[in-house]
């Protein structure tokens, strides 16, 4: 099986969130079959939902891996699980890590455990204006760029760009 370009949107807003970052970078790095081979900008961005939190750190992390989605997934919740993330959590609470995979080449794919593309991916300026930051490809299930689809986007959020900045795994 060859390797398949991936991105993982990434995101902190409990203890040190940008060692947070960093460090699920650094894991993302260390996982079989898989390379970091680009990094956006920190973004410093708005909680979703109601309950009140600290604002989020977040990212978007280019990777190739030789891993299956299914397997994919598994290693982000064990990075999430290493880095403090309880195995059941209220949705939208607050979060030392939060690693989803965003887009996995140009599969389209539903299951209990994965939605791929991520289907919120569209509607959230903080994964789009990171994601610009190293890629502008075609969303596979509503063929528009991601460039197109934040134009379009009703979130009302400025996500502000940090100075800070991720080093590669």
């Amino acid at each position: 099986m060859g390797f398949t370009c991936a991105y993982i949107g990434i995101g902190s807003n409990v203890g040190d969130r940008l060692s947070n970052l960093q460090m699920a970078v650094d894991l993302l790095a260390e996982t079989p079959q898989t390379s970091v081979s680009a990094l956006s900008r920190v973004y410093l961005t708005e909680p979703v939902g109601d309950i009140k939190q600290e604002q989020f750190f977040n990212a978007v992390v280019k990777i190739e891996t030789g891993l299956d989605p299914a397997s994919l997934r598994r290693h982000c919740k064990e990075i999430e699980q290493k880095l403090g993330r309880p195995d059941n959590y209220l949705r939208w609470s607050p979060r030392t890590i939060d690693l989803d995979i965003l887009l996995y080449g140009e599969l389209c794919m539903k299951d209990e455990l994965l939605v791929i593309p991520h289907a919120e991916l569209h509607r959230r300026k903080f994964v789009m204006v990171p994601f610009l930051d190293i890629d502008n490809p075609v969303h596979p299930l509503l063929h528009r760029t991601i460039a197109d689809l934040l134009k379009a986007s009703g979130d009302r959020s400025t996500p502000m760009r940090l100075t800070q900045r991720l080093a590669p795994g």
